[in-house]
């Protein structure tokens, strides 16, 4: 099995974020499959490879590099021409194509459906983010009412619900790392989550949503909005509630009921499954050995299926008036 290459632009510092966690607990969970490495290829870090030094090696046909960052991916699908490349999709909605000897990892079935319709022939595959054991409900003493991570957050969530809902019940908001997250999320009744606004203006979208799964993993009644890749799992009346609900006082109301409520929240342990190590592992190993019988395959395949450009959808719609016009007046 070829060896793995995950490239990131940094590991530390300015690009901290949850996609930066998430695509680490990937590299963790290959490792366990095959032999698999970080490279990063902005900064140089020590201990770590950096892209340019790895690439003046001769040998490189062993190997699978796995790109993952949106906004650099353009820049690096064609420095990584000659090699075998894997896209890592935490999000949909950049703006680049890929060709069909790129395969393509989603992280969302929201994704999925993103890169099923831009890259038709391109091999796709889904595999969700895990949600580590350590998110769980430990049954304690819920002390904080609500509880908002400022980041993703949408205005009207900070300057209208929280302030509303401050004035009721207890409300602890989040503007910095924490640590002990699935600590937080057990001590917390109901978690506020809103990032369609977000996402909105960065021009593209939630690609998975990693806390809203975690605060119900641990107990949380969460309202959240639906966006993106938050559809895959997010189930309003359900599992979760939708938040921006119509009006203030209503999105109000509903919370202070749930606080109010007696009945203790369970998420069922099906749902939670899917995001856990075991399956991923399992569905890690089906990928990891498609994905290497089809770099064997490319070596002596060129791709030779059509590609769905704006050329050949134009030539299909000429064809597609033309053969409803001779049915109309010829053959009718």
């Amino acid at each position: 099995m070829r060896k793995l290459y995950f490239l990131l632009p940094g590991t530390d510092g300015k690009f901290a974020c949850g996609g930066l966690w998430a695509e680490l607990k990937t590299v963790s969970l290959v490792q366990q499959i095959c032999s698999a490495d970080v490279v990063t290829y902005r900064q140089r870090e020590k201990g770590k490879l950096f892209i340019d030094d790895l690439l003046q090696e001769k040998n490189l046909n062993d190997v699978i590099f796995v790109i993952n960052w949106g906004f650099d991916v353009a820049q690096l699908v064609p420095k990584l021409k000659q090699y075998n490349v894997i896209y890592h999709a935490h999000s949909a909605g950049y703006q680049f194509k890929l060709p069909a000897s790129i395969p393509i990892i989603t992280v969302s079935r929201y994704t999925m459906g993103y890169w099923g319709e831009k890259s038709p022939n391109s091999l796709i595959y889904y595999l969700p983010n895990q949600i580590s054991d350590e998110f769980q409900n430990l049954g304690l003493e819920r002390d904080i009412d609500v509880l908002v991570q400022a980041r993703k957050s949408s205005e009207y969530l900070i300057k209208e619900l929280i302030p509303a809902l401050q004035k009721r019940c207890k409300v602890f908001v989040v503007d910095s790392y924490i640590e002990d997250l699935p600590g937080l999320f057990n001590r917390a009744k109901v978690y506020l989550y809103d990032s369609a606004e977000y996402w909105a203006q960065e021009r593209v979208s939630e690609g998975f949503g990693l806390q809203p799964m975690e605060a119900l993993a641990c107990g949380c009644q969460v309202f959240s909005s639906v966006n993106g890749g938050l559809s895959d799992y997010l189930d309003p009346g359900f599992n979760s509630y939708k938040i921006a609900g119509y009006s203030q006082e209503y999105d109000v109301q509903r919370i202070l009921r749930v606080l109010d409520s007696s009945v203790v929240f369970s998420l069922s342990k099906e749902l939670l499954a899917e995001y856990r190590t075991e399956n991923i592992i399992e569905r890690l190993q089906v990928i990891l050995d498609e994905l290497n019988e089809f770099f064997d395959h490319k070596i002596q395949q060129p791709s030779n299926i059509k590609s769905l450009t704006k050329l050949r959808m134009g030539k299909l719609l000429v064809q597609r008036i033309y053969t409803k016009l001779r049915k109309k007046y010829v053959l009718g």
